[in-house]
Parts: C-alpha cells; structure tokens; sequence
C-alpha cells in the first residue's frame, strides 16, 4: 500500500554530509546537557514513599496534585490504578528543617492530613518506603535492559546483512536515543521507568526503518548492476517514503493522542515516543543509509556466491517500489 510514488529519485546522500553535521552538533549538545546537567530521575530511582489511597467516588486527581503541591513536593507522581477511585501517590525523600530524613509515616500523615479524609471520604491502605538502593538496582537493571537491545541489534543486523550495516544502523540507534536523554537532560523532565520504556520503544522502532532500508538496498544490488552505491541508496530510501510516511504518520497520531489527552501520567512517556520517532525517521534516512555508504558496502557485501541477474539500468519497473 502505497500513498504515492515518486518516479525520479531524490538526492539524499548528495546532502549527507551536511545533514550529518548537523546531526553530530546536535548528539555533542545531547551529550554535553548530560554532562553538565545530568537526568532529572524521578522516585522510582532515587528513592522515596509510595501511598495508596481510596476514594468513594472518582478520585480528584487534580485537586490531589494540588493539595500535595502544597505541602512542598514538587516531583510527586501521582495517577491511578486499577480503578478510577484507587490512587498511587509516589513522595521523594524529604528532610525537615534540621536536615533530617523525614519518615514515610510522617509523610503519608502529612498528606492524609492535606487530603481532608473527613470530607472527601479517602482512605489510606498501604504505605511503602522504596529506598535508594532500590532506586540504584533499577537504574543499572535499566541500563542493562538497553545494553542488551543493542548487543541484540548489532547481531540480528549482522546476520541478515553484513557488518558495515550492523555497525551503521546501531550508531544511528544511539544518536537517537542520546538525543531524547539530551532533551529530558537539558529541559530536566522528569525521567522515570515509563520513561525508560520510550526509549527501548524507539530503539526497536528505529531500527526496524533502518532494517527496511537496508532491505531495499540490497534488493536494489541485486536488481540494478550498473548503478553505483549512492545512486542505490537515494532509490532505495526513495522508494520507501511512502512506506515511511505511512507507518510513522499513524504511530505519531497515537502518540500525539497521548500526549495531549493522556494526562500527566503519560505525557512524559508520550513525550519521549515522540522526539524519538521523529529523530527515528532522521536517522535512518540520513545517518544510518550514510554511514554504510561511507563505510563502503559495495555489492559483494550483499550478494556474495548469487547469480549475477540480467543487468536493469533503469528503475521505472513497475513492480519495483512495492512497499515492504
């Protein structure tokens, strides 16, 4: 299925250079935020008190946030669960005024107190202290988890092309997912396991453009013997655009649908999916196809021990371009 077909092929890879250079000033920027400012990592890494609350009715979250905002916590995280009247309320660590660690028993009283059980009818069932040791064992499992995402890509791309892509499509999977650190970094958004889970999303989304490109390309190896490698490359992402626009066009409605209407709950989720599909479609196109061209796969790479077909020197086949 196919929206539209361009019949000439477009330049991309005479335009490589530059957009790669843009691309490379905004993964150093990515980098140095960081850097200098680090992540703004929410409770669920840090450490801090999670409460359990129930109302008779729908629960008022917006009146929760506010009420709880007024006692001092300005990274709460609070949302529902299992129903409409059952609320998690996520506390950070806090010290009084003679700097001393402020007890969970404390703070769930503090905020029973601010939340009125008298008149609104909520009720307390389940106070828990999540320690910072805790927050650190999730942090390194999370960077595990991402650690073997990548090892995993680098041997699935090398299997089912060749290594110039494998190492190509991994670079272009890290710039993206520096870049979305280097958003939360620099705006200090909240980074929290949903969070997380974004970005192992947007790895996976991205390379599977990456893979589809790369499928292309071979195909067009195999298909067109006297074109040279940046001509095979500018058809082969040519003639997937459609697919691309497509595909990505939907996702990022949903996404945009959660972020704008989810609410807090998942808009830094939402937030994240969303700088990551965009840079996804940017890397794949212009870093990821650049760099096998700079890393000099060539025909042998791919099409190694085949029959060499009948030379194709014009790529206006009908057939050709069917989306993937």
């Amino acid at each position: 299925m196919e929206f539209f077909r361009i019949k000439k092929d477009i330049p991309f890879m005479r335009h490589a250079l530059a957009l790669n250079a843009v691309s490379l000033v905004t993964f150093l920027a990515a980098v140095f935020f960081l850097w200098h400012n680090g992540l703004h990592l929410s409770i669920e890494f840090t450490g801090g008190t999670v409460m359990e609350v129930t109302y008779p009715q729908t629960a008022p979250l917006d009146s929760i946030r506010t009420n709880v905002e007024k006692l001092g916590y300005s990274d709460t995280q609070i949302q529902n669960f299992g129903s409409s009247r059952d609320v998690m309320i996520r506390l950070p660590l806090q010290k009084d005024a003679e700097g001393k660690m402020i007890s969970s028993a404390d703070q769930s009283a503090a905020v029973m107190k601010a939340l009125e059980p008298a008149t609104s009818g909520v009720k307390l069932q389940r106070v828990e202290f999540v320690g910072p040791q805790v927050g650190r064992e999730l942090a390194i499992d999370g960077l595990m988890a991402l650690l073997f995402v990548i090892i995993g890509i680098v041997v699935y791309l090398s299997f089912r092309f060749e290594w110039k892509f494998a190492v190509a499509g991994i670079i272009a999977n890290l710039h993206d997912i520096v870049i979305i650190l280097g958003f939360f970094a620099f705006f200090q958004w909240e980074f929290s396991l949903s969070v997380l889970a974004a970005v192992l999303a947007v790895l996976g989304y991205s390379v599977n453009e990456s893979v589809v490109i790369f499928d292309r390309i071979r195909e067009n190896f195999r298909k067109y013997r006297k074109m040279n490698t940046r001509e095979i490359i500018d058809n082969a992402i040519t003639s997937t655009i459609s697919r691309t626009v497509i595909t990505h066009g939907s996702t990022e409605m949903m996404v945009l649908a959660m972020l704008i209407f989810g609410g807090p709950t998942l808009f830094y989720f939402a937030l994240a999916l969303t700088i990551g599909i965009l840079f996804g479609i940017y890397s794949s196109v212009f870093v990821a196809a650049a760099l096998a061209m700079w890393l000099g796969v060539t025909r042998e790479d791919l099409v190694k021990g085949e029959r060499k077909p009948e030379d194709t020197t014009r790529n206006d086949d009908p057939n050709f371009g069917a989306q993937v």
